[in-house]
């Protein structure tokens, strides 16, 4: 079942769940997701990132559509942190059904504005819109320029979301991108959170959710929060089982190496989808 995000988070939003957003760069990655996500029933997001295409190829979306279509589950193929409008719409034409234009680093009004002009093509052709107000911050020392966390205002939220006509809207009220190196303590105000929501009706998202305590993550999705962003979570575990596996220099063959690394990303995406309580909704579509 292939759905856009405005589709997808609507019944996420009316039934106090997240729909896990999971960044795959492989299709082996792609599987392993499906599969965990048709075991527990539960709604998914394919988020696939501009670099993270690159990779593995524009055709791969058309594939990914077709494994939507003949799944019991909803899906939703998302474009992760778009940076231009040109970059959307090239999103949109390979098949994407869901785009967010990151125009968080952007001057206030250039943000809108930019936003805006994205919705207007966008919901032309039935594809959802993210946009992000406030910026998260990084786990990654060299990337100076975004290791001060920018919350999310709430009355900006507000004029953001009615001056864009966005779909979603991911804010930032204290995650980092990556994952926290030893000392690097998280800490989500939830409180803002409580206020934002208090204030905008639409879908939350919540970027940089690996490596977050579950506590913290768990209370999040009870307060409103309607999709969660994962990726280092998931790459880590399958990596590190694939470095595991590698050391049988006698292994060759990718049916071989891969279905361990898979199982081993499988288990953190299980945990994942009942953390945010996605388990059993996609009976809700």
């Amino acid at each position: 079942m292939l759905l856009n995000m405005k589709e997808l988070l609507t019944v996420a939003n009316e039934n106090n769940f997240a729909v896990p957003a999971f960044n795959i760069s492989s299709y082996a990655m792609l599987n392993g997701i499906m599969e965990a996500s048709e075991e527990e029933n539960a709604p998914v997001i394919i988020s696939i990132h501009p670099d993270e295409l690159s990779h593995i190829g524009v055709d791969v979306i058309s594939a990914i559509r077709q494994r939507a279509y003949k799944s019991n589950i909803p899906v939703c193929i998302h474009l992760d942190h778009g940076a231009s409008f040109e970059q959307v719409m090239a999103a949109i034409q390979a098949g994407y059904t869901s785009v967010m234009i990151d125009g968080s680093s952007l001057p206030f009004e250039e943000n809108i504005a930019l936003c805006k002009k994205i919705c207007e093509a966008a919901h032309a052709a039935n594809v959802s819109v993210e946009g992000e107000l406030g910026t998260i911050g990084t786990t990654d020392s060299t990337e100076t320029d975004n290791q001060i966390i920018i919350y999310t205002k709430p009355d900006d939220a507000v004029t953001f979301v009615k001056e864009t006509g966005v779909d979603t809207l991911a804010i930032a009220i204290g995650t980092c991108h990556g994952l926290y190196p030893a000392g690097m303590k998280p800490e989500l105000k939830l409180d803002l959170l409580k206020e934002i929501k208090s204030k905008v009706t639409i879908p939350l998202v919540l970027h940089g959710g690996s490596n977050n305590p579950d506590k913290e993550i768990g209370e999040a999705v009870t307060l409103g929060v309607n999709k969660i962003n994962i990726s280092s979570d998931i790459k880590v575990a399958y990596y590190n089982k694939m470095r595991e596996v590698l050391s049988d220099n006698s292994l060759r063959e990718p049916n071989m190496i891969e279905p361990p690394c898979m199982k081993a990303m499988k288990e953190v995406a299980y945990h994942k989808i009942r953390l945010f309580k996605a388990n059993g909704k996609a009976a809700l579509y």
